[in-house]
């Protein structure tokens, strides 16, 4: 049995049908499970997770949130594509564009999708990047409980032992620092637990350039991975299960 952070208690296999329904997977999981996403946000700032879980996200779409998930869905989930809205706008400014978004709720730019067009290109033409797409699954939930704690992910890809997850990047000569700033070690040491896998790798395109950059992850990165899944898990114990006064948190330092 699965028990969530609000006392809902599933079974398994019933809550993984449910996961696949993506205003379930964020919307009810998003407040009621955590993630690595949360565990990152809880690690920078225990106050701005208790206010994204209990009023909402407002800065949780950006221009280039958007055009990861486009790309993310043209290459492992094209179907969905299909039923996609593209607005004839030069921005997101324009009234045409808040008018087709307050209708039909998430809309994009024609002109993304010719630029997720040419980015989803640059991966299928390469032929190690397809290998990783070959006799796998895609977007695959999974649910557990971690250290006490209900935990969810959603794998991009999963090929046999290994995990592969998309990542875009402005800067693929800079993604090695790009994974440590925004958490893909604390991702990928959780993954490996949640899924029960052994092995990791990024499969990273550039947006600008489309280059591809294949990376596998070393004991180090899944260590310090570890190191911030804990930190984050006590820090979430700490406030949100033992009710520690989260007004008297503080972040110290010497700068």
């Amino acid at each position: 049995m699965i028990k969530l952070l609000n006392g809902e208690t599933w079974k398994e296999e019933d809550i993984l049908k449910e996961m696949y329904n993506d205003s379930f997977y964020y919307g009810h999981l998003g407040k009621h499970a955590l993630s690595s996403s949360s565990l990152k946000m809880i690690l920078t700032s225990p106050k701005t997770y208790r206010n994204v879980t209990k009023y909402g996200d407002p800065g949780k779409t950006s221009p280039a949130m958007e055009m990861g998930k486009l790309i993310h869905w043209m290459v492992l989930e094209p179907e969905k594509v299909n039923d996609v809205i593209f607005v004839d706008s030069a921005t997101r400014a324009t009234k045409k564009y808040k008018e087709a978004k307050e209708t039909h709720g998430e809309v994009f730019l024609k002109k993304d999708k010719s630029a997720a067009e040419r980015i989803t290109d640059a991966v299928l033409r390469n032929d190690q990047a397809v290998s990783l797409l070959h006799k796998s699954e895609f977007e695959i939930p999974a649910i557990g409980i971690l250290e006490g704690l209900p935990f969810r992910g959603k794998a991009d890809v999963i090929q046999g032992d290994t995990i592969i997850d998309l990542k875009t990047t402005a800067d693929l000569s800079t993604f090695k620092y790009s994974a440590d700033k925004y958490g893909y070690d604390l991702q990928a040491y959780m993954y490996l637990r949640l899924f029960n896998k052994d092995k990791f790798k990024f499969l990273v395109v550039d947006k600008a350039s489309t280059d591809i950059g294949i990376y596998n992850v070393s004991n180090e990165f899944i260590e310090r991975g570890e190191e911030k899944f804990f930190r984050a898990v006590e820090n979430y114990k700490y406030f949100f299960e033992y009710e520690n006064d989260l007004d008297q948190y503080v972040m110290t330092g010497i700068l």
